[in-house]
């Protein structure tokens, strides 16, 4: 039987993972580079389906099919290298939780949904609140219908922070813990919050909470990178001026695996319990194959961890998605050799990105002032 199809078929694919990988070395913040930065996994996937095929069905190669053949071989590599991180065979980032006497005093469950407003099943998301019982609860791009719906469980949360808007950036923040003076923040466009504050954790320990959601690069909404990066580092850099015990949670519309994502740690200095466990894929709900993790919680190494669970979907293109921390203080000297080391260059990088996303941020702004 004749295999030259699977072969040809095998070398474009070959071609087109080289092509994509390499196209997203590109040192630009357009969306249509940014882009490719999401599907890594998928591309992996691809790559090795390919890789298999060149190597099953080729025979008597040429220059050609040897460069093709090492071209995909070290993109594969390079793809390798930024997801293995997130599965078992890496080593753990943040430590498992040890056993403790009275251990609610030192627990900490955080759910975060992106709920999606044109979303009507506003009961799935009531009744998984109510069946999983979160000290946090943090909703995205929630509006005034959610609002409402989250009356239902609002005499469980004495704390609150609410900001429904109907631009697909509302945001409502409730908690069982105590908030110190939080606050509303438009750090870099105008009608893009962010919610700052402080917690004061079972124990009486006070740690920082910033909730996040940023623009994402899309042909759709921002057309570059930039506001988004320049919010994650503003903030990040903000947490290690003032050496915060800080706990960073959102839909930050970017994956783990991005660079800038990896500055960020780095700048902070907070930890990712992702590393070393599993994926987290929260979007798209629909579309099985093409899921990656949008939704995101970083921490100080004085938090271990318990568990990260993604939940059911509530009818939202994101699943949410529950951390269960555990304070641990006597673990922070043992974990914070496990934080990614900023250098020079990152401080740098992260100087220019946040001046070059408040330059992006007003124009932005002044965009979505005139579209209204």
């Amino acid at each position: 039987m004749d295999f030259s199809f699977l072969y040809y078929g095998a070398q474009g694919l070959a071609g087109l993972i080289a092509f994509v990988t390499i196209w997203g070395w590109l040192p630009l913040d357009n969306w249509w580079v940014r882009g490719v930065d999401f599907p890594r996994i998928q591309i992996l996937i691809l790559g090795i389906i390919a890789w298999i095929g060149l190597v099953t069905f080729g025979s008597e190669w040429q220059l050609g099919q040897w460069l093709l053949f090492a071209v995909l071989s070290i993109t594969l590599v390079f793809q390798l290298r930024m997801v293995l991180p997130y599965t078992m065979l890496w080593k753990k980032e943040v430590l498992n939780a040890k056993d403790k006497p009275d251990v609610h005093e030192y627990q900490l469950k955080i759910m975060v949904s992106n709920v999606l407003t044109t979303n009507d099943d506003t009961y799935k998301l009531v009744e998984l609140v109510q069946q999983k019982q979160p000290d946090i609860l943090i909703t995205l791009e929630s509006d005034e219908k959610w609002e409402k719906a989250l009356n239902q469980v609002e005499s469980d949360y004495p704390y609150t922070v609410k900001v429904p808007l109907d631009n697909l950036y509302g945001m409502h923040l409730y908690s069982k813990l105590e908030l110190i003076e939080p606050e509303i923040k438009y750090l870099i466009i105008d009608d893009i919050p962010s919610i700052h504050t402080r917690l004061r954790l079972q124990g009486g320990r006070v740690v920082w909470l910033y909730c996040l959601h940023p623009m994402p690069p899309s042909p759709t909404e921002a057309d570059k990178s930039t506001t988004r990066d320049a919010e994650l580092l503003m903030v990040g850099k903000h947490i290690k001026d003032n050496k915060q015990t800080a706990i960073l949670a959102g839909d930050l519309n970017d994956v783990a695996w991005s660079q800038t994502t990896r500055r960020f740690q780095r700048i902070s200095g907070l930890l990712d319990p992702r590393i070393g466990r599993h994926f987290i894929n929260t979007f798209h709900v629909n579309y099985p194959f093409l899921r990656w993790a949008l939704d995101h919680l970083f921490h100080s190494a004085c938090f271990t961890v318990i568990d990260i669970e993604r939940l059911p979907s509530i009818g939202s293109d994101h699943f949410p998605v529950m951390t269960t921390l555990q304070y641990e203080p006597e673990e922070e000297s043992n974990q914070e050799g496990n934080a990614p080391t900023a250098q020079a260059a990152d401080f740098k990088e992260a100087e220019n990105k946040i001046e070059a996303g408040k330059k992006e941020g007003c124009k932005v702004s002044k965009e979505h002032e005139e579209s209204e």
